[in-house]
């Protein structure tokens, strides 16, 4: 009766941090983190010896660190208005007049840093495709259904005679990274900066560099989205991706990179693989499906795009990729039949991990297009 009682006890003060599980790292103004902790845990494979005993759990949802008010499948339209088009306008004016500089001093706090390889999974959420990589299906469609698309061909023709055919863009722009590997994080980094060079806009500019070098024109849009106001930064982004479709029709791919958040407890989480001797942040492709209210049409078009980025990427550096993300969201990707978002690392990863597996991902997908070319 004794040994039951303390057990409970013990269990009274495990259940708070086994349910709410909550970031340790926050915007400046507090922005809240959303978790899907609970589905994860037991669909996931870790390869971290160090820190078996610990429960995993991971704060992401597969859009960055903070979550936007609206819910991800109820994003709001993305078409273009004067309203939204002007506020477009002034949140970029507001980046450029209040800048986020990146730190230059960093005071480490208690909250570790969790390096981490995380391996594909066998749960039934996860299939394998042909080649390599793997899929987590979050939807109602059968694992037969989606393996018959992905063995088709994407729904466009790349050409190689110079003009625009890929679109690279961050809808969250000022997402960043780690400074340097470290053991512990400063609590009062809250891993956004207006500062291209340290944010997500060097890792689009690895990516950019290897298509430009296989003959891929592309155009690199860097306009700001999510700062000074986080909340409609995909309905600012997606007048911004319309505004340049308008500009630029033979554009027929549109890749809005970000970098993931996933904490364990107070810890941020790594992932990392090593590749060539040198360590690259692990990669996460998530393509959006359509409940009957998001007004995609073509969303399996776009799966089969991802499809084949994932099996490319996967043979060419094995390890690399997280299993693709196909779940009931829009981001946009209504725009083209080549529309992805690309989670390159984590802000736990170093910018150095994240921009070298922009280059590796930006050889991937380079090979991946060409084989689409007309």
């Amino acid at each position: 009766m004794h040994t039951t009682i303390i057990r409970r006890r013990k269990l009274r003060k495990l259940i708070p941090a086994i349910l709410v599980p909550v970031a340790c790292v926050c915007m400046a103004k507090a922005v809240p983190i959303v978790s899907a902790a609970a589905e994860r845990l037991s669909e996931i494979k870790i390869n971290t010896p160090q820190e078996a005993e610990l429960p995993l759990f991971f704060s992401s949802e597969g859009f960055g660190i903070a979550a936007e008010t609206t819910a991800p499948n109820a994003q709001e339209s993305s078409t273009v208005t004067e309203t939204t088009a002007s506020t477009a306008a002034q949140t970029a004016a507001a980046s450029a007049d209040n800048p986020v500089p990146y730190p230059t001093e960093w005071s480490p706090g208690t909250g570790k840093i969790v390096r981490l390889t995380m391996q594909d999974s066998q749960g039934t959420q996860f299939f394998k495709l042909d080649q390599a990589g793997s899929v987590r299906n979050c939807t109602s469609h059968s694992k037969e259904e989606l393996l018959e698309e992905s063995r088709k061909a994407p729904a466009f023709s790349i050409r190689t005679d110079g003009s625009p055919q890929v679109l690279i863009m961050h809808t969250h722009t000022t997402e960043s990274f780690e400074p340097f590997d470290r053991e512990r994080y400063d609590p009062s980094f809250g891993y956004r900066t207006t500062d291209p060079a340290h944010s997500v806009i060097a890792v689009g500019d690895a990516v950019e560099r290897e298509l430009k070098a296989a003959g891929i024109g592309v155009i690199h849009d860097t306009m700001i989205h999510d700062y000074p106001s986080y909340n409609g930064s995909y309905g600012r982004s997606g007048t911004r991706v319309e505004e340049i479709l308008a500009e630029h029709p033979s554009i027929c791919v549109v890749l809005d990179i970000h970098r993931d958040a996933l904490t364990r407890g107070e810890d941020i989480l790594q992932p990392y693989v090593e590749i060539d001797g040198k360590e690259a942040a692990q990669v996460m492709i998530i393509s959006g499906c359509d409940d009957g209210t998001l007004n995609m049409p073509d969303y399996m078009k776009n799966f089969r795009f991802a499809s084949l980025l994932q099996q490319q990427i996967a043979s060419d550096y094995p390890g690399l990729t997280r299993p693709v993300l196909f779940d009931y969201r829009k981001y946009n990707q209504d725009l083209t039949t080549g529309s992805l978002l690309l989670e390159i690392g984590a802000h736990g990863n170093t910018l150095d991990q994240a921009v070298y597996s922009g280059t590796l991902v930006g050889k991937s997908i380079a090979a991946a297009l060409l084989r689409c070319a007309e």
